[in-house]
């Protein structure tokens, strides 16, 4: 398995910008959750004038074999018609994409359908689809390794773009299964507190899914370790974006976390590095069951509660005007001295 560099944002520069945050023109600490942003982003990038650059959604995308069971409402080829979505901009991602300033990644980690690489979708697929754990682990130990890998390598892109923010999304059929059993697997929260209505179930349907989910964690034979509940659990494309997120973390980039399948590839990054969580902004609340439980128990502090539940990168990336606004304030709010305010609080 690649091993990634992530440290801890060096402290020194604290005191300085905290100085210049609370000697802007306001009431120290009125400006709430933006102090804290900036604070947060001048450590990550290490300087009292940060800034945002080329900003890029990556989603990826990839099928379950738990679908099989009958655990989502959606069927399984609704994955490859919504990339095809994707490629004509007609997608909730694609719009918000285009508001905000966002360049759009799409990248196959493992999708069971030969897709038109020539449109432009990445190729990264490691295989179609992931096994079937109720009976078998999602992966090998070799797929789980190309699946960091690649998406190291698609975020190594994105920095080598000139890229300094990014937000990642998912498109996969049966993830928000994949999802509860990492979440229940690495916070120990009962597993029928982690699963929800995915894209629609019914009180019956998530009876259904929660029953398919325990008798899969029942069966579970493996070891126990951080690396083998990943592999025998996850998602291709929930794996590939943990890489992401590892590399980007190494990078030294912002990494905008979006909604309940996301949120369990940060916790899982976290397992393997926890240095991870000082370069994560959680962008939102999703409307998942579960999602708030994990926020929670991660000690996370969620941008917006909006009520999404789409994943695609969409809530992340509607948080992202929060983020600017925190940028603009250290950059652009002049000081008390230099206005020539006596400062009142």
């Amino acid at each position: 398995m690649k091993t990634f560099q992530i440290t801890r944002p060096d402290e020194t520069i604290r005191e300085a910008l905290t100085d210049k945050i609370n000697n802007l023109t306001k009431p120290k600490g009125s400006l709430g959750t933006l102090e804290e942003l900036a604070l947060q982003i001048g450590l990550i990038q290490q300087t009292l004038t940060p800034t945002l650059k080329c900003p890029q959604n990556i989603i990826f995308a990839a099928d379950h074999g738990i679908v099989d069971e009958g655990v989502s409402l959606s069927p399984k080829e609704i994955t490859w018609q919504q990339i095809s979505n994707f490629l004509h901009g007609g997608a909730g991602v694609n719009f918000l994409c285009r508001q905000h300033g966002f360049e759009l990644k799409i990248v196959d980690a493992g999708v069971d359908y030969d897709l038109p690489y020539d449109r432009g979708i990445i190729n990264m697929k490691v295989r179609k689809s992931s096994r079937n754990y109720l009976h078998e682990a999602a992966m090998t130990e070799e797929e789980m390794d190309l699946c960091i890998d690649r998406g190291a390598e698609i975020v190594r892109r994105c920095h080598a773009e000139g890229c300094n923010v990014l937000s990642l999304g998912e498109m996969g059929i049966g993830n928000t299964s994949s999802s509860s059993m990492w979440m229940t697997c690495f916070t120990r929260i009962p597993l029928e507190q982690c699963v929800g209505a995915g894209s629609g179930l019914d009180n019956a349907g998530i009876r259904h899914k929660y029953s398919v989910l325990q008798r899969a964690l029942d069966n579970y034979q493996g070891d126990g370790s951080v690396r083998d509940l990943i592999r025998y659990f996850g998602g291709l494309e929930m794996v590939m974006a943990v890489g992401a997120m590892l590399q980007a973390a190494e990078l030294k980039m912002i990494i905008l976390v979006d909604g309940f399948i996301m949120t369990n590839c940060i916790l899982a990054a976290s397992r393997l590095y926890p240095e991870v969580m000082h370069y994560a902004i959680f962008g939102h609340q999703g409307d998942e069951t579960g999602h708030k439980l994990l926020l929670d128990a991660m000690g996370a502090k969620p941008l917006l509660n909006l009520g999404l539940r789409l994943g695609e990168g969409t809530g992340a990336i509607c948080s992202y005007p929060i983020v600017d606004s925190a940028v603009r304030m250290i950059n652009e709010m002049d000081n008390f001295a230099h206005a020539s305010i006596t400062k009142y609080f």
